[in-house]
């Protein structure tokens, strides 16, 4: 697991009572300053799994206190190569409760919000590659050109905001499960509005092997969806790169989509619900296969009236995508006899 520096500020406290807080985290390092004559600034070097009940610690003690501020960064290498102090038998979180193995091995809450706000952005440059990424796929879909198809996919930015909505519905944060809907709904109308003046202008076979397949759902497409929701949700809590991933994700969702404005545009009715269908099942599956991940990797609110609010949101939300995929098989039961 990488590393973190979390430098924080607070009021100048003894340094027994400095000793007393930090006995007991899990830290490679740690120094400490005086920034101005009433505020500290301590440094600590720290396994990226174990930042958050670190930060957690600090703002429960001093969150209320004037000037109290946390950074975390990122580090790239550190020399001397540190070694880590062993972990104490029992661990425990800021409440005093044994920490859940499910923390282990994943970043913290704060850095997964900020990779999720930095990424549900709507700008000029997400708006551009919704559209540049929409036309190269139905490209790729007329040709039955897998390459470019895939080409497609690189550049589509449908990760982050299905993450962002998955961890909003894990932790029942309504600004960031909002925010995400949006940005979600934009690249949606975006991909429809470029893929139906595609079906327009070009003559679509519905007939095409690329472009039929995604006219019906399987088995294997549900499979695929749950697989890409789980993945990206992995990608984002251990830290490692989601570009690779993103382009799963993508697969799943921007295919689908541009084949229904596709057809819609050259008048293809029928076919294009069928699209609709395998691409409202496979949003489905990503966002509750995401919220799974999440909650499997421990991902949960600082404090305990926050969780039992995320709890009921979480529930709620999974009973919402969990009958919405019901619905879409019930409907492609009856339709199938």
């Amino acid at each position: 697991m990488p590393q973190r520096l979390i430098q924080i500020t607070f009021p100048v406290v003894p340094p027994d009572d400095i000793a007393r807080m930090t006995k007991d985290l899990q830290m490679v390092n740690m120094w400490q300053d005086q920034l101005q004559p009433n505020q500290n600034i301590l440094q600590i070097l720290a396994p990226a799994e174990d930042c958050e009940n670190i930060m957690d610690h600090f703002q429960q003690r001093f969150g209320n206190s004037p000037g109290f501020n946390i950074l975390l960064m990122s580090v790239e290498a550190v020399l001397p190569r540190p070694k880590a102090k062993p972990k104490q038998e029992k661990e425990t979180n800021v409440s005093g409760k044994k920490k859940s193995a499910n923390n282990k091995h994943r970043v913290s809450r704060e850095e997964l919000y900020a990779a999720m706000n930095a990424g549900i952005i709507v700008n000029r440059t997400f708006i551009a590659l919704t559209i540049l990424s929409s036309i190269v796929a139905a490209i790729g879909l007329m040709r039955n050109d897998i390459a470019i198809i895939i080409g497609a996919m690189v550049i589509a930015p449908l990760l982050t905001p299905n993450m962002a909505l998955a961890l909003a519905t894990t932790l029942g944060d309504t600004q960031l499960g909002k925010d995400a809907l949006k940005t979600n709904f934009i690249g949606i109308l975006l991909t429809i509005v470029f893929s139906i003046c595609v079906g327009i202008i070009f003559q679509v076979d519905a007939g095409v092997p690329a472009i039929a397949s995604r006219t019906s759902i399987t088995l294997s497409d549900i499979l695929l969806a749950f697989s890409a929701g789980a993945a990206g949700a992995l990608a984002f809590t251990t830290g490692f790169s989601g570009a690779l991933i993103g382009v799963m994700v993508a697969v799943a969702l921007m295919p689908p989509l541009v084949t229904v404005g596709m057809l819609i545009g050259s008048g293809q009715f029928i076919q294009a619900m069928g699209a609709f269908m395998l691409f409202s099942a496979n949003l489905i599956c990503v966002n509750l296969a995401g919220v799974v991940t999440f909650i499997l990797q421990g991902v949960r609110p600082r404090t305990w009236w926050e969780a039992d609010q995320a709890k009921k949101a979480t529930i709620k939300a999974a009973i919402i995508w969990s009958g919405l995929l019901l619905a879409l098989i019930i409907i492609l039961y009856f339709t199938a006899s």
